[in-house]
C-alpha cells in the first residue's frame, strides 16, 4: 500500500512542533518517500507515532522528520 492521507492526524502542536499519529496495515513506512505527499504539513523535528501492520503482528515506531524540501520527505526511528 502507500501513504494515506486521513490516516495523518495531529496529537498536539505547539512552538512550531507537530507530535503526529499515522496508522496503516503497511508493514513500513521507512520506504524512500513514504509520507512524500504530506511533505505541505511536516516539519524537521516533527515526531510521529507509527502504528504498522494493524492487521497482521501490530508494531508502534516513534520517527522523526530528519529532512523535508517541500518534495520530499525523510524519516529516521527515533532513538
Amino acid at each position: 500500500m502507500a501513504y494515506i492521507s486521513s490516516d495523518l492526524s495531529v496529537l498536539a502542536y505547539a512552538n512550531n512542533f507537530t507530535l503526529w499519529h499515522y496508522t496503516t496495515t503497511d508493514l513500513s513506512v521507512e520506504g524512500a518517500g513514504f509520507f512524500n505527499d504530506a511533505a505541505g504539513m511536516l516539519n524537521v523535528n516533527d515526531l510521529i507515532i507509527a502504528n504498522i501492520d494493524t492487521d497482521g503482528t501490530p508494531d508502534t515506531t516513534f520517527y522523526i522528520v530528519t529532512a523535508n524540501d517541500g518534495g520530499s520527505v525523510t524519516i529516521a526511528a527515533y532513538s
